[in-house]
């Protein structure tokens, strides 16, 4: 799919000062202009001494960052049309879309990351927008690293001009092409731990390493795999901790959970990977959050079921030491890459593994794209107006200003509007509400979430949504329908079957309508990145760092 869109949040944000911006980030879109006259610098101070007098902290922030009097790059930049020609869209994320964007002085093509300001409702949305053009910037050159070509600004958007990365996902051209063996995932692990291994000797921890952050620019040459999606990533210094639990469940290290941590917790992510590349499963696995919290904090684990026994001692090692629950005894980006299952030429086999990795691994990357697609084109179908009401009721209930509403303000808000459902509805509802099972409810989460649970369950929107997909009015969504609206939604390197197979109860090869409804009102999506903000009840009395 390319270079995709996906939201940001975390860490804390500062007003810009008028001289202490990083660099002079060139470039940004839309129909208005991003060029300064001289009235734009005035309305800008208005606006800055607006959110002064209000604190950062208010609700009222958004207003002023949605009006375009709030310059959230801190400063005017040249007008991104002048300079790109925007194309089809890449990807849809919380906060934004990617889309194909070509220099109109050299005819290249790149990716445009357009942030919505009106959706960045938060001091913490916007401090992680410009951390992560800052980070891009700092990490520039590395070549396993996304390249910026530069950032600008108008009044709706923030957009992020990026190196395109056409070759797809990790996971699905591991799958695409057969052949699978310890020495193809050894080459792959030492891409990965030697881009953390970069990182934090700049100081830069990344803090959401996953399979989907990495892409391919071409999808014949493993050696184009880059790092992208810096959104929840820090400028760190050495003996530094950090407090903010970040980052995505399957792939959290248990010193995150405990709220005590440093750039360690990348290792262990990329332990959590390797373990998947071998596999084709998590080593921490369970059917809800918490219970992937847990099994994190136990650290058992699984090298007796298949294919483990396998695989050889070496690469087991290596894993063991990546997963070690003690940061200070974990082994370091550096050490990783000097074992001998990892470096070049190393003990690694190339003989072919189970099949049934592979099998695993298509499973694992298929999850839930369909109704991803679908809350899309159902979300995209909502009017300003309803969208306006939506950001009241959530502001009503972020009562901390916080920009996201935990469980307990999702009681008292509910109870507000005179609810009378239980607590373990109201549960019920929030693991529905948190798409992304971060354990809170941010603004974008809302949206889908008012859809997800408002939305979906009148017969209208589930009808709508499935007629979109079902483009013959069969009654059934086939494969060839399913290609269609991928298509549409450039999301071209899915695998249909998978999707099918899915949802597909009764294994007739399609989809029909109660399938479809059964798979929208399952609960949660899966896993995916925002904050996990200090709401976690899970019990650290195994914890032992």
């Amino acid at each position: 799919m390319g270079n995709t869109c996906r939201g940001s949040s975390s860490s804390r944000v500062h007003l810009p000062k008028p001289s202490s911006n990083r660099q002079s980030i060139s470039h940004s879109c839309s129909n208005s202009s991003g060029s300064t006259s001289s009235s734009d610098t005035p309305k800008a101070a208005a606006a800055a001494a607006v959110v002064m007098r209000l604190g950062n902290d208010s609700p009222a922030v958004s207003t002023v960052v949605a009006s375009g009097g709030f310059y959230v790059l801190g400063h005017p930049t040249p007008n991104i049309l002048n300079l790109y020609a925007l194309g089809h869209k890449l990807g849809q994320g919380q906060f934004g879309t990617t889309y194909l964007c070509t220099d109109l002085a050299t005819g290249m093509e790149y990716a445009c990351k357009s942030i919505s300001k009106r959706k960045l409702i938060s001091r913490e949305d916007v401090e992680d927008v410009r951390r992560e053009i800052q980070i891009l910037h700092h990490l520039s050159g590395h070549k396993n690293v996304v390249t910026i070509k530069g950032a600008f600004e108008d009044a709706q958007f923030v957009h992020i001009v990026m190196e395109l990365c056409a070759g797809g996902e990790l996971f699905d051209r591991i799958i695409e092409r057969g052949h699978y063996s310890e020495r193809k995932a050894a080459e792959l692990i030492r891409i990965i731990v030697g881009v953390i291994e970069a990182c934090h000797s700049l100081g830069v921890m990344h803090r959401d390493l996953k399979p989907e952050n990495f892409l391919l620019v071409n999808r014949d040459d493993d050696s184009s795999l880059k790092l992208i999606d810096f959104g929840l990533s820090v400028f760190f210094k050495p003996g530094q901790i950090f407090t903010d639990v970040v980052g995505s469940p399957y792939y959290v290290a248990p010193e995150v959970l405990c709220k005590c941590y440093g750039p360690e917790a990348d290792v262990w992510t990329a332990g959590v990977i390797l373990y998947i590349l071998l596999s084709g499963v998590p080593p921490f696995w369970a059917e809800t959050q918490q219970g992937i919290f847990e099994a994190v904090i136990k650290g058992a684990i699984d090298f007796d079921s298949d294919p483990w026994p396998l695989i050889s001692e070496s690469a087991k090692d290596l894993i063991r030491k990546m997963l070690h629950s003690p940061p200070s005894e974990r082994l370091t980006a550096h050490q990783v890459l000097s074992h001998p299952w990892i470096i070049e030429q190393g003990v690694a086999s190339d003989r072919a593994l189970d099949p049934a990795v592979l099998s695993r691994l298509k499973q694992f990357s298929a999850m839930n794209k369909l109704k991803k697609m679908a809350l899309r084109v159902i979300a995209e179908s909502l009017s300003e107006e309803e969208i306006a009401g939506l950001r009241e009721m959530f502001t009503a209930m972020d009562t901390d200003n916080s920009g996201a509403i935990t469980f307990d303000e999702l009681k008292a808000g509910l109870r507000k509007y005179g609810s009378t459902m239980k607590d373990t509805e109201i549960r019920d509802l929030m693991d529905a509400a948190d798409i992304d099972n971060s354990g809170t409810i941010d603004y974008g989460e809302f949206i889908a979430a008012t859809i997800h649970l408002n939305k979906l369950e009148r017969e209208e929107h589930l009808m709508a949504a499935f007629s979109y997909f079902d483009k013959d009015g069969s009654g059934y969504i086939t494969v060839d329908e399913l290609q269609q609206a991928c298509k549409e939604h450039n999301m071209t390197d899915v695998i249909l079957e998978d999707i099918i197979k899915e949802v597909d109860q009764d294994n007739d090869g399609s989809i029909d309508y109660g399938e479809f409804v059964a798979m929208m009102q399952r609960g949660s999506m899966g896993l995916g990145r925002r904050t996990m903000r200090n709401t976690l009840t899970v019990s650290m009395r195994d914890a032992t760092f």
